[in-house]
Order: structure tokens, then sequence, then C-alpha cells
């Protein structure tokens, strides 16, 4: 039961002398404008002047429960086991007396349980990513770009593609035999878009020179990404299927170029483009036609396309785009039947550092599927280079390249590869799960507790998926997608969680992020030492930048994350990193006013 309301005459302060000696206790944390309205509801007054002791110890406890009722059962089995391995303290204390000299103590000195070995290790990483940084091209956000691309139209292209002999050759080329829409005028744009059509049939049939005719084939689809000069990117969504006929035959594939990842979405226009072109294929274009003609949905939305099907009729096709699409194009099962979590951890701390990664596989669909998938394992940070889920043979030279890049090859250009002089690069063989070539340090990229804690939410991941809930919102998160994501983004909340703390706003309005500051927050020494080497990869330059320039706070899953482990950190920890930004911006205005 609360207690009764206290009455107006309580706390009343007779004159100024003694309002000004009169302390109230503090609430322990700071409220949000929800928790406020909670207290009004629960009849607890918001006003400080009419608070009482037992009122306000109440409504602090209360106010615990209903963050702890925010938070899903299966987050918080995850997060007790971050919190297990991880240990208490996570933010220390700064001063700024201190903060000049603590770099000196702080990396270039070793503690008796560091050895030589991994000091130097995370010098040459350091300087290893330093010297990438110069050779790869900049970040640029595609943010703006993408919402303006979300309001016109809900794909590019449409096209399908056939393999054609050579002329005096037993092999195949895969060729554009249809085209929706066709390109007209001869400006700049539609230069473009050909050489983009030029390369998409390489993508359709990265396998092209291993076809023969075949009487019988599964349909497969995947998906491929074209990377502009400019650093723009277009998803492929493919189906490969075989055409109807007697005897031996060349498949062909359906491919719709857009800018937006929603697998799902494009997906099941490829089920009814497939459906009509099993009757005929003069059916399946003017279904296309009708979708171009459609607007993109927003998310949570829905739109319904208009067909005629003979033999059916009239009918409507509803397209829904789920709230949140970061995981729309993700399929966890096929990464985890392919490879081990040790292995995954492993890949994923590669990519962290933005090394090379290649996959090898049979088949199409799975390198697209995990290749896909363990970029998602980064969000909320965007791969920024080089990303072919399927590299057609013709281009295999790419591997050469000295920047970053994550691509996929069939298993049938392997013997190509190894004959190529690749720099370092870890190359993963997804039908037999081990590395075909790795850097032997991929076990020691990551901290190492917060490691641990990956490996073991990962390894138990069907136990606390069935595990009993009784939260109607762990229905989102009780499915493999959404546990691996949860997973993934706590290591994220533990690491760089608390960034928000350290972006500053000087007179002019912009916002700068207070780089070292941040860093030497942590208390744990390797989250440091992970921390000076990835906040110099493009990603973290990236993630940073779109939060400086923005107008208002970042929304999404990482933030509700981000926002309910800052509540839970103890006052202790937060005072501090307060009282040390506020030390930081009064040095800030005194050098100012001195120069």
């Amino acid at each position: 039961q609360l207690p009764s309301k206290a009455s107006s005459h309580s706390l009343r302060v007779g004159n100024w002398s003694e309002r000004k000696s009169h302390r109230l206790p503090r609430l322990p944390k700071r409220h949000s404008h929800d928790d406020m309205l909670l207290l009004a509801q629960l009849g607890i007054p918001s006003s400080p002047s009419s608070l009482t002791e037992d009122s306000l110890s109440t409504a602090s406890e209360l106010l615990s429960t209903r963050r702890a009722r925010r938070i899903p059962k299966l987050v918080q089995r995850i997060n007790s086991i971050y919190s297990a391995k991880r240990g208490k303290k996570r933010l220390k204390k700064l001063s700024m007396s201190n903060i000049e000299t603590a770099s000196l103590r702080d990396e270039n000195s070793e503690s008796e349980s560091d050895s030589d070995d991994r000091f130097k290790a995370h010098t040459q990483r350091l300087v290893h990513i330093q010297s990438m940084l110069k050779r790869a091209p900049s970040y640029r956000t595609l943010e703006l770009e993408l919402i303006e691309w979300q309001e016109r139209e809900l794909f590019e292209y449409f096209v399908v593609v056939s393999l054609k002999k050579k002329p005096s050759k037993n092999t195949y080329l895969p060729e554009v035999t249809y085209q929706f829409p066709k390109l007209e005028r001869p400006t700049k744009q539609m230069r473009e878009a050909e050489e983009r059509l030029k390369a998409i049939p390489q993508f359709c049939f990265p396998d092209a020179k291993d076809w023969l005719p075949v009487s019988e084939y599964n349909s497969e689809t995947f998906s491929f990404m074209l990377t502009g000069e400019d650093g723009s990117r277009r998803f492929g969504y493919c189906r490969r299927l075989l055409p109807n006929g007697k005897g031996p035959r060349l498949p062909e594939v359906y491919c719709v170029i857009s800018r937006l990842g929603c697998f799902d979405l494009f997906s099941k226009i490829l089920d009814e483009v497939e459906r009509r072109r099993g009757i005929s294929a003069a059916l399946v274009y003017p279904f296309m036609r009708s979708l171009m003609e459609s607007p993109f949905p927003a998310p949570g939305k829905t739109i319904k396309v208009k067909t005629f099907l003979p033999g059916a009729g009239n009918e409507v096709i509803e397209l829904r785009r789920p709230m949140d699409s970061r995981l729309e194009h993700v399929d966890f099962e096929c990464l985890f039947r392919c490879l081990s979590v040790r292995q995954i951890i492993r890949i994923f701390a590669s990519l962290l550092l933005e090394r090379r990664v290649i996959f090898v596989a049979d088949k199409l669909s799975t390198l697209s599927s995990c290749s896909h998938a363990v970029v998602a394992l980064l969000y909320p940070f965007s791969w920024q280079h080089t990303f072919i889920p399927v590299l057609p043979s013709s281009m295999i030279d790419i591997v050469c390249c000295p920047t970053p890049f994550l691509v996929g090859l069939l298993s049938s250009s392997l013997p190509k590869l190894k004959d190529l002089p690749v720099e370092e690069a870890l190359m993963v063989n997804l039908g037999s799960d081990r590395f075909i070539r790795q850097m032997d340090d991929e076990d020691t990229l990551l901290p190492r507790k917060l490691q641990a804690a990956l490996e073991q939410a990962l390894e138990r991941k069907n136990e606390l998926i069935n595990q009993d809930s009784d939260s109607d919102s762990d229905d989102e998160c009780n499915t493999l997608n959404g546990l691996v994501s949860e997973v993934f983004i706590r290591f994220f909340v533990e690491t760089v969680g608390h960034y928000s703390l350290f972006l500053t706003q000087n007179e002019k309005g912009e916002r700068a992020f207070q780089r070292e500051a941040f860093r030497k927050s942590v208390a744990s020494k390797s989250i440091r030492r992970f921390l000076e080497v990835f906040m110099e990869s493009q990603m973290f330059a990236g993630f940073i930048q779109d939060r400086e320039l923005r107008k208002c706070r970042a929304k999404g899953l990482f933030e509700q994350r981000v926002e309910q482990y800052l509540e839970e950190l103890p006052d202790t920890e937060q005072s501090g990193v307060n009282k040390f930004l506020r030390g930081l911006g009064n040095k800030m205005k005194f050098l100012h006013k001195k120069n």
C-alpha cells in the first residue's frame, strides 16, 4: 500500500531562512517525464516541497520496479550474465588534476598482470588500423539520402537475367533479357545507371562458367549489394528458378534492385513473381509495373497492390513493413548452422577492427545469409567498407585490395583464391566450420570478460529463449534473431553505452565528442585498450558523427538499452563523470577567454 498523501501543511516552511536551511532527501536517480506522470497517477506529489521521506523511499522503489518491468525478461537474463562476468564497477571517477597524466599511467606503463607480448600486440593493432584508415575512403553518412529515397519508390529496376551460350564455345554468359523501366534520356544519371546494369548479370550468375542445362532445380533466393563511388548502396534481391518446360534447360534470375534493405518484403514480392512465372512470363511484368507505382510503406505500415491473375480474377496483395526493419534481411539460424559460437565471436571481433574477411560456401543462399547476419551483429554500428555477399568469380581480384572488405565466394573459386597474393585476411569455410587462413590473434581482440559473457549467452541461447516469460514484450525478443541481437547489443552497451555523457555542446549549439575523456572514464583496463583501437575505426567515427550532427536524440533499440543501462549505474559513478565534465567545461571556457 502507498502511504497517505502528505498534508499541505506538513512541510510548509515559514520564512526564507528556514527554507534555505531545510534540506530534503533526494531521489537517488534522475526521473523521466513518464516517471513523473506515474508519480501523479499513484497519488505521490511530484513537488519537492510536499514530499516526505517515506513517500520518497516508496516512490523510488516503485520507479525501480517499473523500470525492471519495462525491460523484457530475456534481456534481464542476458544482462545478468554480463554482470556476473564483468564485475561491479563500470565507470570511474575522473578529475581535472589527473586527466592530463592519466594516459601515461594508464596505457604506456605495464602492470604486473600484463605481459610484454600482449602490450606489443595491442600496439601493432593500433598502428595497423590507423594505417588502414589512411588508405580507406572517408566515412559518409547515408541516412538522409535513404530517408529521401524511402519517400520516392519501392524499387529502381526489375531485370530478368538469362544464360546465353558463347559463340563456338561450350560455356555460357549471363545477359539481361528484360528490364523495367527502360532507360531513356542520355543524362549523367542514366549513364551511371547503365554502368550498374552492366554489373548486375555477374552478380545474378556469379557461377555462370559452371552451368550446364538441367532438368530439375530447386529455386534459390539470395541478395547482393552494389556500392557506388559516392558510397551509396543498392540491394539486389534475386530469385533463381528453372522456367517451365521439358528436358534439360538453363535457369533464369528475377532480380529487383532497390536502395532499401528489406529482405522479407522483397522475398514476398519474389514469391509472387515465381507463382506468376509458373503460369506465364507475361503475367510477371504487369505485376511489377503496378508495384513500381506503389509507395514504399513506412515502418509498421502496409500497402495494398491490386493485381489480376487469369483463373483467379482480381487479387489484392498486402506488403507490410515491420516497425523495426533492422533484422528484416537477417537469418541467424543459417549462421549458427554453419559456424560454432567461438568462430562467430572471432569473426565478429575481426569485423569490429575492420579487417578483411572472406566467406567460402557451396551455395549462394548460404553466402548471402551468413554475410548479412554477421554485418547485423555490428548494430548499432554500420560496416563502412566493401561488402559483397556473393562475389562473381570474374571479379575475384577484389580480394587483393589493401582496404577492409567482407566478401563471399563460391567454393568453385577456392583454387583461384589460394593462388592470389591476398594481404592479411580471415578466410572462413562455412561448410566445414573452420578457418582456411587466419591471423592467430582473433581470440585476444575483445575484452576478455565481455568475450566470456558473449560466449556464455550464445551457448545458452536455447535455454534462455525457452525459459518462461511473464511479459507481452518478451514475444518480440524470444526468437533466435531477437536473442542474438540483444546479446551483441549488450556488448556494445557495456563498452560504449556511456557515450552520450561525453557529447558536450559549445556556445554555437554544436555538439562535440570528448574522445579521451570517454575512453578514460571506463574502469576496466582491457575495455579501455579495446576502445583505443576500436575508436580509430570508420564504424565508430560514423556512429559519433551521426550523433554530433543530429538535431534531436537518436532513437532505436540500442538507445533504449543505453538509457536503461545509465539508469542502472550507481550514483557515485554518474556523479563522478558529471563532476569531471563540469570541470572540463570550465577549463575550456577559461582557455577560450585566455585566447
